[in-house]
């Protein structure tokens, strides 16, 4: 006899396009912290997070409260067409977390949106109108939404089969990727030859006076957990300040504490001009946003920014309970916590099996390891991502794989799980590990 989880996944396959991904072969019907019900009742750890959605946890008390709170006064009006206070609540703290603003005279400001891919494609647009120009630079295993304009940015080529024409003025440059087995020289000297090919790549294919902005993720996501080296990030705040580029940094998946800090960027001692955010901003609410310099803002053509669903009242009260759950826990350090024993555990189980990991790499808690035939970095085994993810699944623990060929395993558990349910998770990757070895 099927069980519960089999016959959902049946349904599926008669109602919805089978061309919609499936990550891993889990399914649920409740959640609590770190926990998630399957719908045979099995306990499952969450190592994905919604994929990173979850930093605060499933279901934070505080949040589920707000919403439902807010659900009995207001679900909707459209904010253009009557103003509510919780939009401009949420922007002010926002702008208070994250101020990109270096001048006194200028401010930070905040529009909202319902997902990630909607703040890429605001942000391209605010930076176009900002500069006048029309180029905009990416990177190699970049990420950034499934839109159009996002897709269009995206690199895995899988993801956007047989969906052009994509959006024109689109330039993409090698992902600064440092690996010291790998790359014959130092960091430093590493990251200002990628500088000086950015340069160059001015003068052969696309002219910095064009360029209205260039778009980077400080830790990629989907792309592996590939983290941008510090000297790059500086070097380019510098070059975009040189040539009047908009420097705009995608936080959608490293923010909100998942690194240790609540933005990426502040890793770097730099600021963005614009940055995109979602994900764990609202617990698992439809909310996102773009955050950029005032004087940014206020220099784009009226009426060209908007949305029916945006900063929608539910979903803003979902988001400020979730920033202020998040102070009074502490996320930065539970990142900070959550990441030492991930990335301790990982490196031992790179030196118990160097046959199969081939690098550790990640940035607070947002790690990952690559699986490598023969450990060797540059031979992706593109066939254990998949076995790990479902012996995974099978042995009660959701995990995620990243990534060109899908070989890289990511963690994305919420960072308020107990040390106990951590560890008992690394626990089965480490017994698929052996699997994978046997």
């Amino acid at each position: 006899m099927p069980t519960k989880a089999e016959e959902l996944y049946e349904r599926r396959k008669r109602v919805l396009p089978l061309s919609m991904g499936i990550f891993t072969p889990t399914s649920a019907e409740s959640a609590k912290g770190s926990t998630v019900i399957d719908a045979d009742g099995r306990e499952l750890i969450d190592f994905g997070g919604g994929i990173g959605v979850l930093n605060a946890g499933h279901c934070p008390e505080p949040v589920v409260k707000a919403i439902q709170e807010q659900a009995a006064k207001l679900i909707h009006t459209c904010f253009p067409v009557s103003i509510y206070e919780l939009y401009l609540e949420l922007a002010e703290k926002l702008a208070e977390i994250f101020p990109h603003h270096t001048k006194a005279d200028d401010c930070t400001k905040v529009m909202m949106t319902n997902s990630g891919a909607e703040a890429v494609e605001n942000a391209i647009k605010i930076a176009r109108q900002a500069t006048k120009r029309q180029a905009v630079i990416c990177y190699s295993g970049a990420f950034h939404g499934r839109s159009m304009m996002a897709m269009s940015l995206t690199s895995k080529t899988m993801l956007k089969q047989d969906c052009g024409p994509f959006a024109p003025e689109i330039y993409r440059i090698p992902f600064p990727y440092y690996n010291p087995k790998i790359h014959s020289m130092s960091e430093d000297v590493f990251c200002e030859f990628h500088l000086n090919e950015l340069r160059k790549h001015f003068v052969t294919t696309v002219a910095a006076k064009s360029v209205a902005a260039i778009l980077i993720e400080p830790v990629q996501g989907e792309g592996g957990f590939n983290v941008t080296p510090k000297a790059y990030l500086q070097g380019l705040r510098e070059i975009c300040d040189e040539h009047g580029i908009m420097l705009v940094i995608d936080e959608v998946q490293s923010g909100f504490g998942r690194t240790g800090k609540w933005a990426a960027y502040e890793h770097y001692g730099i600021k963005p001009d614009i940055s995109t955010w979602a994900k764990s901003m609202g617990s698992g609410m439809p909310i996102g946003c773009v955050i950029a310099k005032g004087s940014v803002f206020d220099s784009i053509n009226p009426s060209t920014l908007g949305g029916t669903y945006l900063g929608n009242p539910v979903c803003c009260a979902a988001s400020l309970a979730t920033i202020k759950y998040m102070e009074e826990i502490n996320i930065n350090a539970l990142g900070e916590k959550v990441g030492g024993i991930v990335r301790k555990r990982f490196e031992e189980f790179q030196a118990k099996y160097p046959q199969l990991i081939g690098e550790v790499r990640g940035l607070g808690a947002m790690l990952a390891f690559e699986l490598s035939v023969d450990g060797d970095i540059l031979k992706p085994d593109v066939n254990g991502g998949k076995k790990l993810v479902d012996f995974a699944a099978e042995h009660g623990v959701i995990l995620l794989s990243a990534g060109v060929n899908s070989n890289v395993i990511r963690t994305l558990t919420p960072l308020v799980i107990s040390e106990e349910q951590l560890n008992k998770g690394l626990d089965v990757i480490e017994a698929g590990l052996k699997m994978l070895a046997d």
